[in-house]
């Protein structure tokens, strides 16, 4: 479904990613893990538009990058690490708005936006204004965001961090359920959370993949160590 062949991104001298390739197949959660700075952001800035790569190209669903970025864009709902949501509306209103930049028919909005809200659990809030909302609240309306309009694949960048242990569970529930009906790639570097809810594992370091595999297969081929020795070997301890 997204095929990523040889990317390579550079920020004047620095290579942020270096020559990745790897597939994501249809209705997978995959995971990319690497600790701060391996280029994880960087290859979802440039999978879903916002930054061009130095070198190498993305498909998705045939769909290449450099000439179809606005197709792609269409078919990904993508939240950043920090949820780009306006705290000052409340959480129903700037769900509509949502709605309305998406191009949902408006006979169909209000339906859509009921069934975003059981999936991510804010119907109980959406009276409320975003700025009242505890971080891992918002988190979830930046995510009700992304899916708006009803994405093929959904991208992820550290959907936990910051999220005390309670809300982190709840959000690894939530990304489970939407993993029953989309494609889901998402970053982090907490080893239980990949552990816990992924199909696969790419792991990045310094910009260059350094495993592609099951959990499962990792242990594998590393005589069954623990994932935390799998990541601190791969990633050469960092």
């Amino acid at each position: 479904m997204i095929k990523i062949r040889n990317l390579t991104k550079y920020y004047g001298d620095l290579c942020a990613v270096n020559n990745v390739s790897f597939d994501i197949k249809k209705g997978e959660i995959l995971a990319l893990l690497g600790p701060n700075g391996a280029g994880k952001t960087t290859i979802y800035r440039i999978l879903t538009g916002y930054l061009r790569p130095t070198s190498g190209n993305i498909e998705v669903m045939d769909y290449n990058i450099n000439d179809h970025m606005m197709a792609i864009k269409n078919k990904i709902g993508y939240l950043p690490e920090a949820a780009p949501v306006y705290k000052d509306m409340l959480v129903y209103d700037y769900l509509d708005f949502v709605a309305d930049i998406r191009g949902i028919e408006k006979e169909n909005k209000m339906e859509h936006i009921k069934e975003l809200g059981d999936l991510c659990g804010l119907n109980e809030v959406m009276h409320m204004t975003i700025d009242e909302l505890s971080k891992g609240y918002r988190q979830r309306v930046g995510v009700a965001h992304a899916l708006m309009g009803d994405p093929e694949v959904l991208v992820l960048d550290e959907p936990t961090a910051g999220l005390d242990p309670n809300q982190i569970v709840e959000t690894r529930e939530i990304i489970k359920r939407i993993g029953r009906k989309k494609t889901i790639v998402y970053s982090t570097h907490i080893l239980s959370e990949a552990e816990a809810t992924c199909d696969r594992i790419v792991i990045i370091d310094r910009g260059k993949k350094v495993a592609d595999d099951t959990l499962e297969g990792l242990q594998k081929s590393l005589k069954k160590e623990s994932f935390e020795d799998i990541f601190m070997k791969l990633t050469k301890g960092n």
